[in-house]
């Protein structure tokens, strides 16, 4: 081949190894580095390589399928054959000279042409900060001045002074500066150098810049602990998921219709846009929208022209990362609005504290000031009414006074000290002026106020207390008046009625016997009360000569006492003579009652008990107790001959008593036997009521004896139906257990018998309905024994729902097994051998464990370390198998333990750190934050179910995630 020839086939291969796809490059660069020549390593930039690595290594297994993978193993093939041929071609390169280098280079610039424009817009995005720009990438840069200028923009530091010269030594020298500076952020340089830049080398000067991209926009950026790149996809496919027609996949035809980019911007500042009113078929339009609102209210340069990324099958994805980076960083900075908004109301929040202060100390101040004007006024005031009450009161208001009042008041004064220091204390240390209360309420005006008061508290109590010794000398001899008053009015109280009464004609003859020696009794007492009545008069004279000041009252009660003490002399004498005659006329009286007692009350009682017997409501259960009920009916019978007798004695006693007090003239009273509770009329009453009672008796017995014969037909239909149905229910009872411990077939086949049983049991339930309408005939004839049967309705009834609970419970139980059988990728045998050596510890055959259960795992070879360490172990697994503490641990928490420690499961600890992640590093996350990253429905699961944060400076609406997680976990 001739050179020009040789040149044009290469240049032909490497666009071919350009339009090689995506994913195949990807796959070639990233998985299989190690096949690479060094040749085409240098060619295509290694820094570029460095930075667009994986950071992680790629779970080869979890991500690739079989077929997949077979494919991607050709692919990978004819990609390998294809390079081998770009080597090749690499050196002939060498060998062809400079004439294929530059068509070579030319084509390469040709593809950065998308990305000078881009990084030119983001070089003077930085820039202006300095009030500078650049107008071309590789001219601009090539004195290393504004390169420098652009590194201490982007990362705030300042980098070593810059040469001024303008010779070629001084632009390389500067250039170094900057490339020095590059590399001490950890950027490795491969293939750039500071003669490439001052000589203009256009792809060294955009790899140059594309490396400042990286490292100071785009590797910053870490979610979920992704690399740079897949950092930044991930947060704009999180940003963009809510929003129809955008699927973010790439940074190159993900971006083409602009939707991207709006709904970017839509998400965090819905003002500026309608993304509801654009359409997937205007991109030009979208573009323009999106570049426009960026620029507009943003402040994110335009940095792509919409053209460029319609017009072109695939848009560069430098480009496209670095404008997207800008985004990231603008929304980035929304919180600086939050810290200032906080810093505002923290300086708010002192100022009102402040406020609330004064006022606490103006209210303060003012309430204790008037309290002092008030008990001023009353200390001055030194007037009585001349009665020691008076004294006394008020110094019990003055003893109220120090205990209850002043005490407070002592604390409020304190209080209001205190709250004065602490507030000028608080003024001082915030930067505010001191404060000045309202006139009158310094500290000295309260004081000197307080002073005050304690010297007219002083002055009062000496008044007091001599004025209240003066008025208790007086006092003490009306005190002496009035308690021997009132000891005589309350010896006096009734004694004129008592006197007067005719008690003696209403009385029996113990009774009379009483009151005469009741009366005398009384003259003794009215001699020995003389004395005291002299003793009220001359008090009443002393109290008259010291002048008293209620002088008027004591000689009114005085006179009082004098009067009714003549009355009371006369009643006594009268009564005495009218107790002595109606004394003999009550002794006949009293014969007579003691006799009617001595019969009344043993017939009254024998009348009382035989209507009770008639009345007695019986209870019978069989047909002997009714028949014995009958016979004792026609003994009692038998018996009211005699009865008949004693009653017509009783009748005659009482009418003897009526006609020797109506003869006499004595009350009614007296006709009341005072040896009985019981007289002639009761026990007529009483007679009357047993006479009525015997055939009311008799037609019930009949009655009862006739529903006692259809009781027992009932009886016997019970029995007969229950005794069938009792062992039906326990042989499939023993079904049940049986099928449950397992040991035969398969689940599916335990399954399946479980299931025809239940049907089977199901279809008997006619038999139990059946039963249940027998006992509720047996129910509403109060029927509660039966002989015939030893099952009753009840236990039906809790052997027909323990039947259908343990089918229920059994079929879940096996049910469950398969689901984990199937779902955790237990074998058939594996799950036998535990149900085998769960049933050999389950000896009670109950499917629980107890004591047995630590033996259990070591039968199946779990490992359980002796001593300290291996107690602790157990007692770890006895919290995730019974973690109620019960002491029984089921099969199925059995299972899912042993099922648990075979495989890899996710932890607690990996979604704390997803949810640290989207909280920024604090260890608390907020609602707005969970809504923008997560799927609305998983973000509101979240704000309903999480705990608030109860750490110090935790703002509003904040939710811990540490403990939601371990919560999701059981933990």
């Amino acid at each position: 081949l001739s050179v020009e020839e040789a040149a044009a086939a290469l240049v032909g291969l490497f666009r071919f190894v350009a339009s090689l796809q995506a994913h195949q490059t990807t796959c070639f660069f990233e998985r299989a580095d190690h096949c690479l020549p060094t040749e085409v390593m240098v060619y295509y930039g290694e820094s570029n390589y460095d930075y667009m690595q994986q950071e992680e290594e790629w779970d080869r297994e979890g991500l690739l399928d079989p077929a997949w993978e077979k494919q991607q193993k050709k692919l990978l093939f004819l990609s390998i054959v294809r390079v081998t041929s770009v080597v090749r071609l690499v050196k002939l390169r060498r060998e062809l000279g400079s004439h294929v280098a530059n068509m070579v280079d030319a084509i390469y610039v040709q593809a950065w042409l998308p990305s000078d424009k881009t990084f030119t817009a983001w070089c003077n995005s930085h820039l202006r900060k300095a009030d500078t720009s650049i107008e071309n990438i590789e001219d601009d840069f090539r004195n290393g001045l504004k390169l420098m200028l652009l590194l201490e923009v982007i990362s705030g530091e300042e980098l070593p002074r810059p040469d001024r010269g303008k010779m070629r030594f001084h632009k390389i020298a500067n250039v170094n500066k900057a490339l020095a500076f590059i590399e001490s952020k950890g950027v490795k340089l491969v293939s750039i150098g500071a003669e490439e830049i001052v000589d203009g080398n256009v792809k060294m000067t955009l790899g140059l810049i594309w490396s400042i991209i990286l490292r100071f926009a785009i590797q910053d950026i870490t979610i979920e602990e992704l690399s740079a790149k897949e950092g930044l996809l991930l947060w704009c496919q999180r940003k963009t998921a809510p929003y129809r027609n955008v699927n973010v996949q790439n940074f190159h035809t993900s971006w083409k219709d602009g939707l991207a980019f709006c709904a970017l911007i839509h998400r965090h500042r819905p003002e500026l846009l309608d993304y509801d009113k654009l359409s997937k078929d205007d991109p030009l339009h979208n573009l323009n929208l999106a570049f426009s609102v960026a620029e507009k209210y943003l402040d994110i340069p335009r940095m792509l022209d919409a053209e460029d990324m319609v017009y072109v099958d695939k848009p560069d994805d430098k480009a496209v990362m670095t404008y997207v980076s800008c985004f990231y960083h603008a929304f980035r900075g929304a919180q600086q609005a939050e810290t200032a908004a906080n810093r505002i109301c923290k300086v708010l929040k002192v100022n009102q504290e402040n406020e609330r202060l004064m006022e606490e100390y103006e209210h303060l101040a003012s309430d204790l000031l008037e309290w002092i004007r008030r008990w001023l006024a009353w200390f001055k005031n030194r007037s009585t009414n001349g009665t020691l009450k008076a004294v006394q009161n008020m110094l019990g208001e003055y003893r109220e006074y120090r205990r209850r009042e002043k005490p407070l008041r002592i604390e409020q004064k304190g209080r209001l000290e205190t709250s004065f220091n602490t507030l000028q204390t608080k003024l001082r240390l915030s930067n505010r002026p001191a404060y000045l209360p309202s006139e009158g309420k310094m500290i000295q005006d309260i004081n000197g106020a307080w002073n005050n008061l304690l010297n007219a508290e002083k002055g009062f109590e000496e008044w007091l207390l001599s004025e209240m010794i003066r008025l208790e000398r007086l006092e003490h001899l009306a005190e002496k008046f009035r308690r021997k008053c009132a000891i005589h009015d309350e010896w006096t109280k009734n004694k004129e009625d008592m006197l007067s009464s005719d008690d003696y004609k209403r009385s029996y003859l113990y009774e009379l016997k009483a009151l005469r020696k009741r009366h005398e009794a009384f003259e003794s007492d009215m001699s020995a009360n003389q004395d005291r009545v002299e003793q009220i008069v001359a008090i009443a004279r002393e109290l008259a000569a010291l002048r008293y000041h209620d002088l008027a009252s004591v000689n009114d009660r005085c006179q009082r006492i004098c009067d009714q003490w003549d009355r009371i002399g006369l009643l006594s004498n009268r009564r005495s003579q009218n107790l002595k005659d109606a004394e003999s006329l009550m002794e006949r009286i009293d014969q007579l009652h003691l006799e009617l007692a001595k019969r009344a009350a043993p017939f009254s009682n024998w009348l009382d008990g035989a209507a009770e017997d008639l009345q007695d409501m019986f209870i019978v259960h069989s047909m002997d107790e009714i028949k014995n009920l009958i016979e004792a009916h026609e003994q009692f019978k038998g018996t009211l001959g005699e009865a008949e007798q004693e009653f017509r004695h009783i009748t005659s006693l009482e009418q003897e008593i009526r006609h020797l007090v109506q003869s006499n003239g004595l009350g009614e009273e007296v006709t009341i036997n005072p040896y009985a509770a019981t007289n002639a009329a009761e026990v007529h009453r009483k007679w009357q009521h047993m006479q009525q009672l015997v055939p009311v008796r008799e037609d019930q017995l009949q009655q009862e004896l006739n529903r006692q014969q259809s009781n027992d037909r009932l009886r016997r239909l019970f029995a007969e139906k229950a005794n069938t149905i009792g062992p039906f229910l326990e042989q499939q009872l023993a079904n049940v257990a049986s099928i449950a411990l397992g040991g035969r077939g398969s689940l599916e086949q335990a399954l399946q018998r479980l299931v025809d049983l239940y049907r089977t049991v199901q279809s008997y339930k006619t038999n139990v309905d059946e039963l249940e309408r027998i006992n509720q005939q047996l129910q509403e004839n109060y029927i509660c024994e039966n002989p015939f049967t030893n099952y009753t309705m009840e236990t039906i009834f809790v052997g027909w729902e323990t039947l259908l609970t343990n089918i229920n419970k059994t079929i879940n139980e096996i049910e469950n097994q398969i689901l984990t059988r199937d779902a955790k990728g237990i074998r058939e045998e594996q799950l036998n051998e535990f149900r085998n050596s769960y049933n050999h510890f389950d000896r009670s055959r109950q499917g629980i464990l107890s004591e047995d259960f630590k033996s259990c795992l070591v039968s199946l070879g779990y490992n359980i370390p002796p001593g300290r360490e291996g107690d602790m172990e157990f007692q770890r697994i006895l919290s995730i198998v019974d973690p109620n503490r019960s002491g029984r641990v089921q099969f199925d928490a059995f299972l899912d333990f042993m099922t648990r420690e075979t495989l890899d499961m996710d932890s607690a600890e990996q979604i704390i750190e997803s949810f640290r992640v989207l909280a920024n590093g604090k260890p608390f996350i907020t609602a707005e934050e969970l809504r923008q990253e997560l799927p609305v429905d998983q973000a509101e699961y979240c704000v309903k179910r999480m705990p608030p944060y109860l750490g110090p400076d935790a703002p509003h609406n904040s939710f811990d995630y540490v403990a939601f997680s371990h919560k999701l976990y059981g933990e």
